[in-house]
């Protein structure tokens, strides 16, 4: 069966034909009817219309159904044809049983509208209905972030705010005891996640089995156990889908707090849509943590939206909404509008507090103006809202990352004087990170003893900072002498510690020394850690001993330690930097085997070496081991690997993985299309290169690059009104201003004066420099053909458009017109430089 709409009609004559299980159907049926209050009532002549009413009812046609047939049905939205039921994919890790859940598929699968019947997880889901209709009415604007400074509609959502309303503005936040992090259940768990490249039904089974016996907490940790956010996302849809459990209203938002962190606004919005499905009382944090993720995504506008969708659910307003509000105007570099908005918030009664102002100066460093950052802070005080130790150390990060110590010093005193903020350790181990992290490594230390002799401790943590910093600028001897000073304090290094040395040792060439600092390191009874061996196979890779590096990354479990997924991109890019792209292959495939997904970037560099290699076949079975296994590879994948094809010259093969892009649901970009029309028209197929053109149907706009591709393979054939059809079109779609000089000057170059002459009309309209050199271009191609007159054209032409030909090319072709026996046209083209007043008469 294909995915669709079923109508009522089909449904029955299926259950006809399983007659055995009809009359079991309708037992489960009535005794879950009965369980739960219901009245039974006939269900096959109507089977969607009753479902809504009747959850466990639903629920057990739909595992009929996905039993009998191999799919899940779920009832669908009412078609024109009737009551109806939509196919949607089977309920295992992967949304299908064939090969047993990979976590490929980003978003979510199926949810159902009704989920289990039981809350097995308790806690604090709720019953109440939600005006939530607004939610699906929200549409999200594609594109770039097109968001107008002076555009204030997104904060009519402020008009809603009840002064009147008793609230908390607490952060409602999920926070685990390590404990949790280490239960049996949730270590099975996140090992059984680690193998879902080799998934089988056996161990999803397992799965199932635990996942019912977590409690909700256990659920969080498994979430924030995971290292990709999106494989968290996807056992999250998983887990779902379950049945006889539902996930606790904790794990929605420990789930929405995870995807903040990151680019994944969509996930973050279906998750927001199933807390609205399920019925469970949303928070404005939670509407605060989708608003974050459309912030990092870069999308402004619809972060903003967020504002209005929370008033169309009719959530309440409060105070750390807003700071969110401002936060992600002010990281969005809109520090105006982030005033206006503060603005309009104190006037519907919404009193800010510190993190307001926070928000507020961190914007105004961010922008370079300081001196409004510390006028703020100055008026706080007045407004009873006193400043924090937030407050002066965002100043002092900017001091410190424009070295300016002594405005650091003199904010410390002030911090001390007018606020009664004393100088604390924090204090101290904030300016050394701080100086450390901007390169200033040596002020760095000059805080750290003034630390020390004012009587604090700083501790490792502190001293490994600088160390590091110094490593970063390569001085070496400096950070062991920190190193050996820690030593006579008693401040025994860290790991943390030794892998900045040994990072130091491998920036400036010295691979054997940092191989000396990790032995050195087992004597000290510091074990080195991934990262510790991470440092030196890039060390190596840096001297060109990648083949080294892989050895010592496929014996690291006779060292103890496992290699991560950056281990794998350093050794993988060393390998492929030497020209060893077999075996650069190797390892991206071992990483994917162990469960880590190199990025769209890594496996470009891989498929770009490849083509360059003209290993065509090579590179397209890595592609598609890539998609196969789940990694993130976008079209520029596919557009490298379809231009590597056409510079071969094998055009079938790049037509063919074009099709595959569709299939892939990877759309073409207008770099694509480009390639493939230039590979096309090098072959002579003008025809077909036209017709490829259809992606200005498709809404793409065509690049610079795209223009000059068209123009030199339609005037290499002599195709120059079908050009000019097609220019016509491409312009409507996007301007270029000197697609008629490109023409001209190609035309040139292919000795197609007399088509070229025809267009010279077009461009002396605008008589631009352009066009200037454009005529110039033509005038010499005349005169290589000795054409001197109508080169001479050309130039009366310009003048009268009050453009100069050049002058030294004028002069050739007044020479070869007095050679020709044509004196008055070349007298007249040198009085008309004279008239100009760029050639004198004397030395005429």
């Amino acid at each position: 069966m294909h995915s669709g709409y079923f109508p009522s009609h089909r449904i029955q004559r299926i259950l006809a034909r399983r007659s055995k299980f009809v009359g079991l159907f309708q037992f489960r049926t009535c005794f879950y009817c009965t369980k739960v209050g219901f009245v039974a009532k006939r269900l096959l002549s109507e089977p969607k219309s009753r479902f809504y009413g009747y959850p466990f009812v639903y629920i057990r046609f739909n595992a009929y159904l996905s039993y009998s047939s191999g799919r899940n049905f779920n009832p669908g939205s009412r078609s024109s044809s009737g009551s109806s039921v939509r196919i949607v994919e089977r309920d295992d890790f992967d949304g299908g049983n064939v090969e047993y859940g990979k976590f490929r598929e980003m978003g979510v699968k199926v949810s159902g509208e009704l989920s289990s019947s039981g809350d097995n997880n308790g806690g604090c889901q709720k019953n109440q209905s939600m005006n939530f209709g607004g939610f699906d009415e929200f549409e999200e604007e594609e594109g770039e972030n097109c968001c107008d400074d002076k555009d204030d509609d997104d904060f009519v959502a402020l008009n809603s705010y009840n002064v009147q309303s008793v609230r908390t503005d607490d952060v409602w936040k999920i926070e685990l005891e390590e404990d949790e992090f280490r239960h049996p259940l949730v270590r099975e768990i996140c090992r059984l996640i680690q193998l879902r490249s080799s998934w089988n039904p056996k161990l999803e089974s397992d799965m199932r089995h635990l996942l019912r016996s977590l409690k909700p907490r256990q659920v969080c940790a498994v979430l924030l156990s995971q290292d990709d956010e999106r494989v968290a996302l996807q056992f999250f849809y998983w887990a779902d889908r379950q049945w006889r459990y539902r996930h606790n209203a904790i794990v929605y938002y420990a789930m929405l707090e995870i995807l903040s962190k990151t680019k994944l606004c969509q996930g973050a919005r279906r998750v927001l849509r199933l807390m609205a499905r399920r019925g469970i009382q949303c928070r404005p944090e939670a509407f605060g943590y989708l608003m974050v993720s459309y912030s990092r995504a870069g999308n402004l506008r619809n972060a903003l939206k967020v504002l209005t969708l929370v008033q169309k659910a009719g959530v309440e307003l409060n105070l750390a909404l807003c700071n969110t509000a401002i936060h992600v105007l002010v990281m969005s570099n809109r520090l105006e509008k982030a005033l206006r908005f503060f603005e309009r918030m104190q006037i519907v009664g919404i009193i800010p507090n510190v993190v307001t102002y926070n928000c507020l100066i961190k914007g105004y460093c961010n922008l370079n103006q300081v001196e409004n950052a510390l006028q703020l802070i100055a008026d706080m005080s007045s407004k009873n809202c006193s400043p924090d130790k937030v407050s002066y150390y965002t100043i002092m990060s900017f001091f410190c990352k424009e070295k300016q110590v002594k405005e650091v010093r003199d904010l410390m005193e002030k911090m001390v004087k007018e606020s009664n903020l004393f100088l604390d350790m924090v204090t101290y181990n904030t300016l050394i990170h701080m100086l450390s992290k901007n390169g200033h490594a040596d002020e760095a230390l000059e805080f750290l003893q003034e630390a020390e002799a004012s009587g604090f401790r700083i501790d490792k943590v502190g001293h490994s900072a600088i160390v590091h910093s110094y490593c970063k600028q390569g001085k070496i001897e400096e950070a062991k002498s920190i190193v050996n000073e820690m030593l006579s304090k008693g401040c025994n290094p860290d790991v943390v510690t030794y892998t900045a040395v040994v990072d130091g040792f491998c920036r400036v060439g010295k691979v054997d020394q940092a191989k000396k600092m990790l032995q050195h390191m087992y004597k000290h009874d510091c074990k080195p850690n991934t990262v510790s061996y991470t440092a030196l196979l890039t060390g190596l890779c840096r001297s060109g001993n990648s083949l080294q590096a892989r050895e010592m990354m496929n014996g690291s479990e006779e060292e103890f330690w496992t290699p991560n997924a950056i281990t794998y991109s350093a050794v993988m890019h060393g390998l492929r930097k030497e020209g060893k792209l077999s075996e650069a292959c190797d390892v991206a495939k071992k990483m994917i085997s162990m469960g880590f997904f190199p990025n769209p970037v890594e496996i470009n560099l891989i498929i770009e070496s490849l083509c360059r290699e003209e290993k065509m076949d090579e590179a397209k079975r890595f592609l598609e081991e890539c998609l196969n296994k789940g990694c993130a590879a976008n079209v520029v994948n596919f557009t490298t690997l379809i231009h590597g094809y056409c510079r071969k010259g094998d055009l079938e093969s790049a037509l063919s993985l074009l099709d595959d892009m569709y299939l892939s649901n990877k759309h073409p970009d207008a770099v694509t299309y480009t390639a493939i029309i230039d590979a096309l028209g090098k072959k002579g197929r003008i025809e077909e290169a036209t017709e490829t053109m259809k992606m200005l149907k498709k809404g793409l706009l065509p690049t610079p690059v795209t223009y000059r591709t068209v123009i030199h393979r339609y005037c290499q054939m002599e195709s120059v009104e079908d050009l000019l059809k097609l220019l016509e079109k491409m312009l409507s779609r996007q301007k270029c201003k000197t697609v008629y000089n490109q023409v001209i000057e190609k035309l040139c170059s292919f000795g197609n004066l007399q088509e070229a002459d025809k267009l010279l009309s077009r461009i002396l309209k605008t008589a631009s420099r352009n066009d200037a050199n454009t005529c110039n271009m033509l005038m010499e191609s005349y005169l290589s053909k000795e054409m001197p007159l109508s080169a001479y054209k050309v130039a009366c032409r310009m003048f009268n458009r009050n453009l100069i030909p050049d002058l030294k090319l004028s002069e050739k072709v007044s020479k070869r017109l007095m050679l020709e026996g044509k004196s008055a046209e070349a007298d007249n083209l040198m009085l008309r430089f004279v008239e100009r007043g760029r050639l004198s008469p004397q030395g005429e």
